[in-house]
């Protein structure tokens, strides 16, 4: 028992309490070169790490520069587009805009087929007048040629 306890003056080790902080000291004595070893490995990483960082950020810097030029050069032809695109929202809006398939549907369907018809009444049509041609008559020695 410890007869200064009660009074409130620290207590003073003893010799074997002394020998544990002495052996606890030397031990992380001896941890510290390998504490500082990877502290300096971690702060080599750190650095390089924020060597990255600038390069992508000087990156990202011009990326953002071209863009914006890009965007510069582009921003006046599109506004001048704007209304035009405005009308041809217009008209595609219009609810007969909704029935041209339908009607180049049906006109397909219905002219294609006379068209066809036509085509072969002509292919006929050449083919009677080619017949029906007579070939060019030869004048006669006492007759002039007209050209007939």
């Amino acid at each position: 028992m410890d007869p200064f306890r009660g009074l409130g003056l620290p207590r003073i080790p003893g010799f074997g309490e002394l020998i544990t902080l002495l052996q606890t000291q030397t031990e992380a004595l001896a941890q510290l070169p390998r504490t500082l070893s990877d502290l300096n490995g971690t702060v080599r990483q750190l650095t390089e790490a924020v060597s990255s960082a600038r390069e992508t950020i000087a990156s990202a810097q011009r990326m953002a520069e071209r863009l914006e030029t890009l965007v510069e050069e582009l921003e006046e032809p599109v506004r001048a587009l704007k209304p035009g695109l405005e009308r041809v929202g217009r008209v595609l809006d219009d609810p007969a805009v909704d029935t041209v398939p339908d009607t180049l549907r049906r006109i397909h369907d219905d002219l294609m087929p006379l068209i066809s018809g036509l085509r072969q009444a002509q292919t006929r049509m050449g083919t009677v007048t080619g017949l029906l041609r007579r070939p060019p008559r030869k004048p006669r020695d006492d007759e002039e040629d007209d050209g007939y």
